[in-house]
């Protein structure tokens, strides 16, 4: 059974106001063509498919047309479940519709999916809270999938009520995780685990994270974070969702992946290259190394860069050679930069998101050394020594010229 795992598409996100809607299309379709061509049995997205609880109209319609492609007309299962950016009731609004063919949306922890059974040999076998058990048509045998949609207190309570006073989040959870497996998880089936939350491998690290606006997911209404080895022994893939880099925690006991996330959503991550995985697995089949789980590559149609340009000069040969980039751009000056290569600037790249004049005296300049400010000279030389406190440099005759002139409007 071939499985491919993607996560954090953040439909709808944007960076510094400018909507990216077209590049997750873009990214989509590449997405879709890896599941044709590896010719797919089952695909996981692993929460936060929306990055607010109310996306735009065009997400929407990009969210439900993507699943419907993939399901390659009922032959392929789709499973999605929400993250700590979804809103679950959204997620799950079109359960009845999207099970006629084949997709399946959880929204909440510990809630029941509905049954299907499509004409194409697609159907429910089993269903319990947090867990569905699917017959799919190529294979004489199921599969297992228990299903955690992002987990914090308030979503679980409607559950579980004051149950959640006699336990931490993430025992409960990993005991229901252990209750499920020991009930429908042998040997003659594929089982796997879907989840979004913050999970690392024990005595180690925590996993690599570019900086988001969001934080980490360590604390879930009181609870820690979550490690590899609470993942029950039966399951043979764990896709996980929230970390938005690609990375393995660990193979035991069995491989715990973040696939990462559709885009570079921070300048922290400057990826030129995104993955999905790809998984080959059997019923009580081991997967122990990298060797067992692919990462599947596709560009990143416009990729986030930063770079810190020794001058004006330098900073438009570097623009010229990356005009497909969204970029964060650090000039280092002697001084303020004008209004003419500002100009410069946005004419060489229509793409430049944040533009940081760096003084390259800033450092050395010692505000307790400058001049006792005297308050009889005339206001061009205050506004120069003001200019200067909180600059670190002198402005230069253009914005003197400017300043005289707002002065002469305002006489």
């Amino acid at each position: 059974m071939k499985i491919l795992h993607t996560a954090d598409w953040h439909l709808d996100k944007r960076l510094y106001g400018i909507a990216r809607l077209e590049e997750q299309a873009q990214v989509l379709e590449e997405i879709i063509m890896i599941a044709d061509a590896e010719e797919v049995d089952v695909v996981l997205v692993a929460g936060d498919v929306f990055d607010t609880f109310n996306p735009g109209n065009d997400a929407v319609r990009l969210f439900y047309n993507t699943l419907k492609r993939l399901t390659r007309e009922g032959q392929t299962a789709v499973v999605v479940i929400a993250g700590n950016h979804d809103s679950p009731e959204r997620v799950e609004v079109a359960t009845q519709l999207a099970y006629e063919y084949g997709i399946v949306l959880a929204g909440y922890p510990f809630t029941t999916p509905p049954s299907f059974d499509l004409s194409t040999g697609l159907r429910t076998l089993r269903q319990d809270r947090g867990f569905l058990e699917i017959q799919l048509p190529a294979y004489d045998y199921p599969l297992r999938l228990l299903l955690s949609p992002y987990p914090n207190e308030a979503r679980i309570r409607e559950y579980l009520g004051n149950q959640m006073r006699e336990q931490v989040l993430n025992e409960r959870i990993e005991n229901h995780w252990y209750d499920l497996a020991e009930r429908y998880c042998d040997t003659q089936g594929v089982n796997l685990l879907v989840a979004h939350l913050f999970m690392a491998e024990r005595d180690s690290p925590e996993p690599e994270e570019a900086e988001e606006e969001e934080n980490p997911i360590r604390y879930l209404g009181g609870s820690q974070l979550f490690f590899a080895d609470q993942v029950p022994p039966q399951i043979q893939y764990a896709a996980l969702g929230h970390i938005h880099r690609t990375q393995v925690l660990s193979f035991s006991p069995c491989p715990v992946a973040y696939s990462g996330s559709l885009l570079p959503y921070s300048f922290t991550d400057d990826s030129l290259l995104k993955h999905v995985y790809v998984v080959e697995v059997a019923p009580g089949q081991a997967l122990r190394t990298k060797k067992d789980i692919r990462a599947v590559s596709y560009k990143v149609p416009r990729p986030l860069m930063r770079y810190r340009a020794a001058g004006v000069a330098n900073a438009l040969e570097w623009l010229q050679v990356h005009q497909e980039a969204w970029v964060e751009l650090t000039i280092l000056t002697d001084t303020y930069l004008t209004a003419q290569e500002r100009q410069a600037l946005a004419e060489a790249h229509p793409r430049i998101l944040s533009l940081i004049p760096e003084m390259r005296n800033l450092d050395s300049w010692d505000i307790d050394s400058r001049p006792t400010i005297d308050l009889n000279r005339d206001i061009r030389s205050l506004f120069a020594d003001y200019f200067e406190s909180r600059k670190g440099t002198r402005p230069n005759e253009e914005l003197l010229k400017l300043f005289e002139e707002v002065l002469g409007r305002r006489g």
